[in-house]
């Protein structure tokens, strides 16, 4: 009976508890840890530099990549292109001269370090060895939140933030910016039009990235890019 009332209908089946999810998450993410540490020794092994490229959808990822292969020595720079669908963007970068390889992670928003360490397979099987190489990127899914929590064996994590996107965009996803250590303001030839405030965004950022490496960059103009490839390549 209900317990309110004597109304004669059954009582209410009692919810049920909320599932735990936090202890498979943990797991999942010391499993991913470990994996990323052999990738790790991988990558120094081979004296390659590894660059983790994250940012929101849009800011300008495979655009810098594009423009970035016009001034690198594209036997010595590879990318693992990561997406939910299509492989439109490593097809992008293949036009440009690039060695890459596409990810497909259906629903999942963001890179694990197996899905690099298939990325690394695939470029193998493209005749491209980790030793030839100088730099590899992995562009990473566009999200600024969940792949900040996945370690990928990187030698340096890079968010960008696009001018188009607002100055507080640093404020409002903190977690990933202050992973960074190195913040790249993408679209600076659009600042003007846009109204961005530059001030304001080195500010965000050093609010909640203070030890990160600022340059303001534009893959149309090349504003930027000779002080990010010395900073890339090593």
């Amino acid at each position: 009976m209900c317990r309110d009332c004597s109304c004669g209908q059954p009582a209410p089946e009692p919810l049920p508890e909320p599932t735990r999810q936090l202890p498979l998450h943990t797991a999942l993410l010391q499993r991913n840890d470990a994996q990323a540490a052999g990738l790790r020794q991988r990558f120094e092994a081979a004296g390659v530099t590894v660059v983790n490229l994250l940012s929101s959808p849009g800011s300008g990822k495979t655009a810098l990549l594009e423009a970035l292969a016009q001034r690198l020595d594209p036997t010595v720079l590879a990318v693992i292109v990561g997406d939910l669908a299509t492989d439109n963007d490593a097809r992008r970068l293949q036009a440009a001269g690039l060695a890459a390889v596409q990810i497909t992670t259906g629903q999942a928003c963001h890179l694990e370090a197996p899905m690099v360490a298939e990325g690394l397979h695939r470029l193998h099987h493209q005749g491209i060895s980790l030793e030839q190489l100088e730099l590899l990127v992995i562009e990473n899914v566009g999200n600024l939140v969940c792949p900040g929590a996945y370690d990928l064996g990187e030698s340096l994590r890079v968010v960008l933030l696009s001018t188009t996107e607002g100055e507080d965009k640093p404020l409002k996803y903190a977690p990933i910016f202050h992973g960074a250590d190195l913040v790249l303001i993408t679209k600076l030839d659009l600042a003007e039009a846009v109204g961005f405030d530059r001030a304001a965004a080195h500010a965000a950022i050093a609010r909640v990235a203070p030890h990160a490496r600022v340059l303001e960059t534009s893959a149309r103009s090349g504003a930027g890019l000779d002080a990010l490839i010395n900073a890339l390549v090593r």
